[in-house]
């Protein structure tokens, strides 16, 4: 019997844009049994323009789920995969639409074997918990990460700076060469999770607090209280779209013994 089953689920909120350009999704991968992915997309680039972006990145992420197999495929590769053909396209859609359509991108895959592998690129976030501490979280691509790490910043100052949403990585740019970020953590064990969100959802709460909610909930409910409680903490100050994905591993419920009694013929 497998040390875990997966329990995952995902969340949205609109806030106070005129419309959702987050998306997010959770598949199955139909020639790699055991295995699942998580997708999360920010995208940006004024309306209709980011979540055209948004929704290839989640298209982009399928069809290379769909064609994987870990026969022929590695994870990383195709993780790194999908966020450059979804940068080409995007930068396509570009031309093609008038529009200037950008978006981020985290991706998680779950193997059968206890593995977790992840790639990001932009300001959405991963971040792994083991039980409700959290054990690590991705880098944000952003030029106020790379004044915290040039030292020129506290991550305190960086929490609140006017312009912590200025990307210097992301999905349909043509300013920068694109940088995939991707990492792996081997030897999952149940109480493990992951938190998949856009900056609209990680913005309002300190690691702890995330570790704490998914811990004592689950996925759906989880969900519904994160993203009730940073719109309460936004209060209506023009808050960004709320999307978020959570992965939990949990033990599997133990199997009740079934005894039957039967009439037995006697021996002669």
């Amino acid at each position: 019997m497998s040390q875990y089953k997966i329990e995952a689920g995902t969340g949205q909120h609109i806030g106070d844009r005129q419309e959702q350009q987050d998306r997010a999704a959770l598949f199955a991968a139909p020639r790699a049994p055991g295995y699942m992915m998580a997708v999360v997309a920010d995208g940006m680039g004024g309306l209709s323009g980011g979540s055209l972006a948004a929704e290839q990145v989640i298209k982009t992420a399928k069809q290379a789920f769909d064609t994987f197999s870990p026969l022929t495929d590695d994870v990383e590769t195709m993780l790194s995969t999908i966020g450059r053909d979804a940068h080409t396209i995007i930068k396509l859609t570009a031309i093609s639409a008038e529009k200037e359509p950008h978006s981020t991108m985290v991706v998680l895959v779950i193997t059968p074997e206890g593995s977790a592998i992840w790639a990001h690129v932009g300001d959405s976030r991963l971040y792994r918990f083991d039980g409700p501490n959290s054990a690590e979280r991705t880098v944000d691509h952003s030029y106020v990460e790379k004044l915290v790490r040039d030292g020129r910043l506290s991550r305190e100052e960086a929490q609140n700076h006017h312009l912590a949403n200025v990307l210097v990585n992301a999905l349909g740019t043509s300013e920068s060469e694109l940088e995939v970020t991707v990492r792996r953590y081997n030897g999952l064990k149940a109480g493990d999770a992951f938190l998949l969100c856009t900056d609209g959802l990680w913005h309002y709460f300190s690691d702890a607090e995330l570790g704490a909610a998914i811990a004592m909930n689950s996925p759906r409910q989880a969900s519904e209280m994160l993203i009730a409680k940073a719109r309460e903490r936004a209060a209506g100050t023009s808050a960004d779209n709320c999307t978020l994905a959570i992965v939990k591993l949990v033990k599997p419920a133990k199997e009740a013994k079934n005894y039957t009694v039967g009439k037995m013929r006697r021996a002669v």
